[in-house]
């Protein structure tokens, strides 16, 4: 795939908006104030949460862009942003989330390691694209089928993005091969986010959302979709973002144990208020009082 590089530095970054509550700034990771998620029912792009594990790609010639689809299919192919333009548009209301959303709090039961996110890596926004399903069939993968005819069980997406955990290889991820092919699903190839096209930050000028699954799946920056018999074996599939059980620490740890975490449990958090706020003195009462009255 040419068109789009990884560069090796952090020199050209993007611009972010000011209000943005950073935890890295290289790579950058950072949210929104608590405030900014209940402002609006969609996350505005600016203030939609940042998630990066190196430098933010940079488009050189969107004509010379193509994502490839490979691996256990019959007929690979190679398909521009104009290809993908091609097929029906889809919008998909989705919410997306970052699988260590909340890890502060959750450092103050046992301590875990990763990006120190409050709660403000989520984030709810209007998605436009192709849906995988409509993609897949291109290659000759019916729709609703979990094995492809040459065995593949699993689609891989590959980015173009550069990340330490993966000694400096791509970015991966995989979802089963059924969910890819459920129409239902609305797994996009989205190249939209609230009508405009995607910003550099959020994936520009292709990437994949997977609605109702952590925001590690949902790819960005797509290079290859890959059609492959066992799920990915990437970093962030085998050696992060897994569930154990309180007796497991960093010493004693089989990743091999447990199956990579998809979806999430239910869970509420007040926005309304910060993490710490500050109630003048003869304010509880007063509020007490009104709610007996």
């Amino acid at each position: 795939m040419s068109g789009l590089r990884a560069p090796s530095n952090y020199t050209e970054e993007p611009q972010r908006h000011p209000s943005l509550i950073v935890n890295s700034q290289e790579p950058f990771n950072a949210g929104p104030p608590r405030s900014a998620l209940i402002a609006s029912y969609v996350t505005p792009v600016d203030l939609f949460y940042k998630r990066n594990h190196g430098p933010i790609p940079v488009i050189d010639d969107i004509e010379r862009y193509r994502v490839s689809i490979c691996g256990l299919v019959e007929k690979p192919l190679e398909l521009s942003m104009a290809d993908i333009r091609k097929l029906r548009r889809h919008i998909v209301t989705a919410t997306l989330q970052c699988a260590g959303n909340r890890r502060t709090a959750m450092s103050k039961v046992k301590a875990v390691k990763g990006v120190g996110w409050d709660v403000s890596a989520i984030g709810n926004a209007i998605w436009g694209g192709a849906k995988l399903a409509d993609v897949l069939e291109l290659v000759g993968i019916s729709k609703l089928t979990s094995v492809s005819p040459l065995g593949g069980k699993h689609v891989e997406f590959a980015s173009v993005d550069k990340c330490k955990e993966e000694k400096g290889g791509p970015y991966k991820g995989s979802i089963p091969l059924i969910q890819a092919t459920n129409s239902d699903a609305e797994v996009l190839l989205a190249y939209e986010m609230n009508g405009e096209p995607l910003n550099r930050d959020h994936g520009y000028p292709l990437r994949v959302i997977v609605p109702g699954v952590i925001g590690a799946r949902s790819v960005k920056w797509l290079s290859s979709i890959n059609i492959i018999e066992n799920e990915c074996q990437g970093f962030f599939m085998q050696r992060d973002y897994k569930m154990f059980p309180p007796t497991v620490n960093w010493e004693n740890i089989d990743w091999s144990t447990r199956r990579p975490q998809m979806d999430f449990p239910v869970q509420s958090v007040i926005c309304s208020l910060e993490e710490e706020n500050t109630v003048k003195p003869g304010k509880v009462c007063h509020l007490f009082k009104h709610s007996f009255h």
